[in-house]
């Protein structure tokens, strides 16, 4: 049984994930075309960080960032290949959109890759629909920016 709880970026179980995502996504684009947090700033007081824990082993992760414009950014959404097809990733992804309903923020924000289609379609699946870059981001033809309204 897999659960969702609120992790720190910092554990050092939870930095393995943040290091395999990031090897990952070293090896799909170059580093301009990458978007990571850094831990400290996965740690920081307006992100809420959650990890999957299936039988004591962190499997997957996740966060979101309450942003000043009101609105809230998915940041570091990750399941290990050996969990993955097992319906985490959208587990994840709806406590992070709770905590931002729980916090009165109603729209959910992300950037994503063009070279990681089971991202993209899990993200459709889930009602998200594709914008213009937002906040800080700058066109590029390796990312896709996404959005969704939230409701309660």
């Amino acid at each position: 049984m897999v659960q969702i709880l609120i992790a720190s970026p910092a554990e050092p179980a939870v930095r393995e994930l943040i290091d395999e995502l990031d090897a990952y996504l070293g090896d799909l684009y170059p580093a301009e075309s990458n978007h990571l947090d850094s831990v400290e700033e996965l740690a920081g007081d307006h992100v809420f960080f959650v990890a999957a824990v299936e039988t004591g082993q962190y499997v997957g992760c996740g966060a979101v960032k309450r942003m000043a414009e009101g609105y809230g950014e998915i940041k570091r959404v990750y399941v290990r290949p050996s969990a993955r097809g097992r319906g985490i990733s959208r587990r994840i992804m709806a406590v992070l959109e709770s905590h931002l309903l729980e916090n009165g923020i109603f729209y959910a924000r992300l950037e994503t890759g063009i070279a990681q289609p089971e991202a993209r379609a899990l993200y459709e699946k889930l009602g998200y629909r594709r914008i213009g870059p937002f906040g800080a981001y700058r066109e590029d033809p390796l990312s896709l920016f996404m959005e969704k309204r939230l409701e309660r």
